[in-house]
């Protein structure tokens, strides 16, 4: 689509009662990030209350009209998913608005491929607008969805606003008010509304039940520091739209066991003693997480949101059976959805233990979907699907009415929302912490089978010894399985990560817009063949940059590094001095290299050595300049390629959190308008 132009949805599909609107953007340096928002307006093109305006902090509608899924990572950045449910939006609300906004001084003009796109309820996409030369602005109207008659028609819109997110949202009738008069989350006696409609008398965990047992121990893992200067001034929040906080119920810390030895096991309400075959475990494993889905509404809602589902009553069944041809179909579960009278319903299919899904079993569950009006049919493995590489071959009829989508869901996903949940977002409830807390202590269990990605593929043994003795040869299909294998594993680990900090952690691409998934992958698994090293980068919500990681296969070490920019004011010693402070609990190992502009390095050393002589990271010439500085730990990598103790995967999960928790905690979090002056230096 073109700016200004429009067109009508039922034109494209015959499945618009629901759409997905995805925005999304790339940024040169894999940094850049921006907020979606949506706006409900009447005919006077005003939203009818506050409530009509849905952002991160009101992810959801009450009647299920909007739901903001989150992001999700693509091959070149990221993107935002929004679902709509065209049929239960109120009939005054005449337009949808669907905007972003950028923050801390950032502009839309330093991001490239600045785009939406639609998508029907099956997933198939409708349309695409690129927003061409955005500018300096850092609000952006990329479309929206509006009433003619009884349809709905899309409108390329790509408005800019300077004034950012409270000028976008005050032009249609939202009233903006400071933070700084809120009270601070937890504060007692702070009206709070959980997240099934329930006021909560004042905001102070609930503590767990008398007889509830001790939960799961989880390893914290800290925060980066603020800067020096936040530590001891207090800075004046940018302006916002005032909304209710979330209730945070995190797990206690465990009471001193009752046992009369160590060799003692706790009861548990999810046991995985019993397992015994492969079918035990997806049965099991099948019928825990449907059944905790549909006790705890919020976790719920977290797996299903993505697919299209209705903020509503959820079911979930198992070993249902279900006619197809002579032979009747068993669907490990099913999933249905009430929201309204209205009924979302989707099959489930699982897998554990590394177990491959199986083509035709999914072809028959698409096929009984379709004849019996279901949305959708989920598949859940250990694998992690990839953009552009499907992890089974089905085939849609599109001349059926009826449109299934075909999902895919990793089990360290589950893991994933899990965490987040018990460890940082909360359920409002002890009983259904609980819960959680028991499902991933069976999840992450050696015996359950449900590990996430635990296996490098056929491929990866033959390719490490083609770069050892310098036999592999670019165009070798088994260089690009071995990509492919890196790159579920690099997802896995943000999920990990990600789950831990509570925070956004997502791969960061430096490529090109409009670069072809398979084109890329190819370029990478030459690169592979020719330097003989994996590499990927991680963007980690408040730290100082990029996380990258490098496996080099021809010496069979792991680097984890990050790159600091160098302070805008003071001295080059200075400079030094205050890093190595920073970087006292930090490993002696770790090796700190100064940036210099226009050489390929400047000095360097480990930490162990530059303590007592900070002086020695400054370039002898006085007069060159200093654009930051790298620290990087190096460690053995795993041989073999699965997740064993001395396997690859695991030792790229170690790596990168010990040197998250080691260094990068240590150090400040990027300036105000810093990382985007780093964005426009690098283009």
């Amino acid at each position: 689509m073109t700016m200004g132009s429009n067109v009508s949805l039922s034109a494209l599909s015959e499945n618009v009662g629901s759409a997905i609107v995805s925005l999304g953007w790339s940024s040169p340096t894999g940094q850049g990030d921006a907020d979606v928002s949506v706006l409900l307006l009447d005919g006077n093109g005003k939203v009818r209350s506050d409530a009509d305006f849905y952002f991160y902090n009101n992810p959801v509608a009450a009647d299920g009209s909007v739901q903001l899924l989150g992001k999700e990572p693509t091959d070149d950045g990221s993107e935002d998913r929004i679902s709509f449910d065209l049929t239960a939006v109120p009939a005054e609300v005449e337009r949808i608005v669907v905007a972003a906004s950028r923050y801390e001084g950032a502009r839309f003009g330093e991001l490239d491929d600045v785009r939406v796109t639609l998508a029907d309820a099956v997933g198939e996409s409708l349309l695409r607008f690129v927003v061409e030369d955005p500018g300096p602005v850092s609000a952006i109207i990329f479309g929206e969805l509006y009433r003619r008659g009884e349809e709905w028609k899309f409108r390329a819109v790509g408005q800019g606003y300077e004034s950012g997110l409270a000028g976008l949202a005050t032009d249609f009738g939202v009233d903006i008010e400071d933070d700084e008069a809120e009270p601070e989350a937890g504060y007692e006696g702070d009206p709070e509304r959980d997240p099934e409609g329930a006021v909560v008398a004042d905001a102070v965990p609930a503590a767990p039940a008398a007889d509830a047992p001790p939960p799961v121990t989880l390893e914290a893992v800290p925060a980066p520091r603020p800067p020096a200067d936040e530590e001891t001034a207090p800075k004046k929040r940018p302006v916002r739209p005032r909304t209710a906080k979330k209730k945070v119920t995190p797990p206690r810390a465990p009471v001193k066991s009752l046992a009369e030895n160590d060799a003692w096991k706790q009861a548990r309400l999810f046991p995985v003693s019993t397992l015994k075959s492969d079918r035990d475990r997806e049965m099991r494993a099948t019928s825990v997480l449907l059944s905790v889905m549909a006790q705890v509404p919020r976790f719920g809602r977290r797996i299903t949101a993505p697919f299209g589902a209705p903020s509503g009553r959820m079911e979930t069944f198992t070993e249902v059976s279900l006619p197809h041809g002579d032979t009747p179909r068993r669907p490990d579960g099913v999933i249905r959805v009430e929201r309204a009278g209205k009924l979302w319903t989707a099959l489930v299919e699982t897998k554990t233990n590394g177990n491959p899904l199986k083509s035709e079993q999914v072809q028959a569950y698409m096929d009984i979907a379709a004849r019996r009006g279901y949305e959708a049919v989920i598949t859940l493995s250990n694998d992690v699907a990839l953009e552009g590489s499907p992890l089974v071959d089905v085939k849609i009829d599109r001349r059926r009415k009826h449109q299934v989508a075909l999902w895919h869901l990793s089990w360290a996903e589950v893991a994933h929302q899990a965490q987040m949940l018990i460890r940082h977002d909360g359920v409002g409830n002890a009983a259904r912490t609980w819960l959680l807390q028991d499902l991933l202590h069976y999840l992450q269990h050696d015996n359950s089978g449900c590990h996430g990605f635990q296996n490098m593929g056929s491929a990866w043994v033959p390719v490490r010894n083609g770069i050892s003795d310098e036999t592999l040869c670019q165009g070798d299909p088994r260089a690009l399985e071995v990509v492919e294998s890196w790159e579920r594993l690099v997802r896995q680990v943000c999920l990990r990560l990600g789950g831990e900090l509570g925070q956004k952690v997502l791969p960061a691409q430096r490529t090109r817009r409009g670069t072809d998934p398979g084109a890329r992958r190819a370029r990478l698994a030459d690169q592979l063949c020719l330097e003989g090293r994996l590499q990927a980068e991680l963007r980690v919500e408040g730290a100082p940059g990029l996380l990258g990681i490098s496996a080099d296969l021809r010496t069979a070490k792991l680097r984890t590094s990050v790159e600091i920019p160098a302070p805008e004011q003071g001295y080059p010693l200075t400079w030094a001095k205050r890093l190595l402070r920073r970087l006292a609990e930090a490993p002696a190992d770790l090796h700190v290299e100064t940036l210099v502009e226009g050489e390929a390095g400047g000095p360097r050393g480990t930490l162990e050595r530059l303590r007592p002589e900070p002086a020695d990271l400054l370039p002898r010439d006085s007069a060159t300049r200093i654009t930051g500085f790298r620290l990087s730990l190096f460690k053995g990598m795993g041989s073999g390629r699965g997740n064993a103790e001395s396997g690859f995967i695991r030792s790229v999960d170690d790596a990168v959190h010990r040197f998250y928790t080691s260094v990068v905690v240590h150090l400040d979090a990027p300036a105000p308008g810093r990382a985007a002056a780093r964005e426009r230096a690098t283009v």
